[in-house]
């Protein structure tokens, strides 16, 4: 690589962890009392896929360790946001469905924060930010590959 390719690569991965940090920290403090990202994102998954996922599909899909998940899997089951099953053909497997209580915790989250992003959006331009999501689904999709 040249080195105006090396600052670039640089200052891009600067800004993507920056607005990540920034990100994070503003809906972290705009979501309902007692959520955390990680179980907005969670309950988000299950509402989108609207079927059953495994702990290890879960922990694969958000590439964290099966602890991390089964940690926020066992706060959202206390919450009453997902439900958790045996698969009734392998006891050693579970299965995992978000609940009409998450449904109503996820579109809570979404109202909360929402708003923000919206007027971040609106801000920056649309048509800015449309042009922005090309490179960024790419380079998403790049990082994964290497995984």
């Amino acid at each position: 690589m040249s080195e105006s390719t090396d600052t670039l690569a640089a200052s891009l991965f600067s800004e993507v962890f920056m607005a990540d940090q920034l990100a994070r920290n503003r809906i972290s403090r705009a979501l309902p009392k007692g959520m955390e990202i990680s179980h907005f994102s969670v309950l988000n998954h299950l509402s989108h896929v609207a079927e059953e996922r495994t702990p290890a599909q879960m922990a694969a899909t958000f590439h964290v360790t099966r602890g991390a998940m089964t940690n926020t899997l066992s706060k959202l089951v206390w919450a009453g946001h997902i439900h958790i099953r045996p698969d009734w053909d392998d006891a050693r497997r579970k299965f995992v469905s978000i609940s009409p209580s998450g449904r109503a915790a996820r579109a809570a989250a979404l109202a909360s924060f929402m708003p923000l992003i919206a007027d971040i959006v609106r801000d920056i331009g649309t048509e800015k930010v449309r042009n922005a999501l090309p490179v960024l689904r790419e380079l998403r999709a790049r990082l994964e590959a290497g995984d």
